[in-house]
């Protein structure tokens, strides 16, 4: 199975399924000297773990990371970071039930269409919890790019269709859904609970702000950095739509309304999202994504089975009411390993060794 292998020079290659041992994986191109510890990769960790926030599935799963190589004395080395996490609650029989039948919006389909083969225990390698090593790389990447005074803000922007005002976004991650306004938890729980009674499922916005980021990052014409970050954020399985700056609203605008203009002390908006021509400006840059609803519901769908059999599917087991906000991280995760890469592609190992 090919695409298991993220970036270019910053690179993680990922291993493992969702009822399987455990997942893992590799860092390779982290540069040497930067502190790092598996405290500094569980707190992220701990931001997507199953029942970690509300509507969250109630699989228990502690998520404890292993290094396996690549640290020492608490530093990196410069050689590949290998990663181990087990997995402690698997309930493959859960799956059951399930093994000759297609999820409705699920990859079954797909992947039994490309392989012949699957892995029915919660969808094996297209799981959600896939995810898992993603966060782990993320997590690397952030810590090297501290170094370089970048920093990462994420928080939740909208959930079932109700919005927040994006009032404390720095404070996001200290609060239920990561909000990014207080007033908005209630609102959000409330709805999670209406919608998990009915067995039914809710997607949302994430944001993603990156701060720090010096100008000249991307890679004309075909690298262009928001085009990678596109394609990064994509590759996650509930995400189905993203948006850079002031994204689909651009289309109802006149250009007058939308150019950044500048000053002599900078540009005066940021509708580009910190990226012109595939280029960061030295802006925060500014990326959305979609996610669609958890497709694992409680509600009859119709969908047919390995023969072709049209079949009434009810799904059992234990499921997210969204994939917000564990997702969160995740995306966050995807976006720093995309700086992370495209850092080394401008200035080279070199510049990105502590000196």
């Amino acid at each position: 199975m090919s695409g298991n292998t993220f970036g270019t020079l910053f690179k993680l290659t990922t291993f493992g399924e969702s009822h399987g041992v455990g997942l893992g994986g590799v860092v390779d191109g982290c540069p040497p000297g930067i502190e790092l510890s598996e405290e500094d990769i569980q707190r992220e960790l701990d931001k997507r773990r199953p029942g970690s926030n509300p509507g969250s599935t109630t699989r228990s799963e502690s998520d404890k990371v292993q290094i396996l190589s690549g640290v020492f004395e608490g530093y990196t080395t410069g050689t590949p970071i290998g990663f181990f996490i087990k997995n402690e609650d698997q309930r493959p029989k859960d799956y059951s039930q399930i093994k000759d039948v297609y999820r409705p919006s699920h990859a079954d389909f797909t992947y039994d269409a490309k392989y012949g083969i699957r892995d029915y225990r919660g969808g094996g390698r297209a799981s959600g919890r896939e995810t898992v090593s993603r966060v782990v790389g993320g997590a690397i990447a952030q810590k090297f790019l501290e170094t370089k005074g970048i920093k990462f803000i994420a928080f939740t922007k909208e959930l079932g269709g109700i919005a927040a005002e994006i009032i404390t976004p720095e404070k996001a991650e200290e609060l239920p859904f990561f909000a990014p306004d207080p007033s908005v938890i209630d609102l959000w729980k409330q709805k999670v609970e209406e919608i998990r009674k009915k067995g039914d499922s809710i997607g949302g916005i994430v944001e993603v702000q990156v701060h720090g980021v010096p100008a000249g990052l991307g890679e004309p014409v075909f690298d262009k950095l928001d085009a990678r970050l596109a394609y990064a954020v994509m590759s996650i399985g509930a995400v189905k739509a993203v948006e850079i700056g002031a994204g689909f609203e651009v289309a109802q605008r006149l250009g007058s309304e939308n150019n950044d203009y500048m000053s002599k002390d900078g540009f005066l908006s940021n509708n580009a999202g910190g990226i012109l021509g595939g280029i960061s400006t030295g802006q925060p840059i500014i990326l959305r994504a979609a996610i669609k609803p958890i497709p694992s519901i409680s509600i009859p769908q119709k969908t047919i089975n390995k023969k072709g059999q049209e079949v009434t599917l009810e799904i059992k087991g234990r499921h997210d009411v969204s994939a917000i906000p564990r997702i969160v991280p995740v995306i966050k995760a995807m976006v720093a390993m995309s700086i992370a890469d495209m850092y080394l592609m401008q200035f080279g190992y070199e510049k990105a060794q502590l000196s």
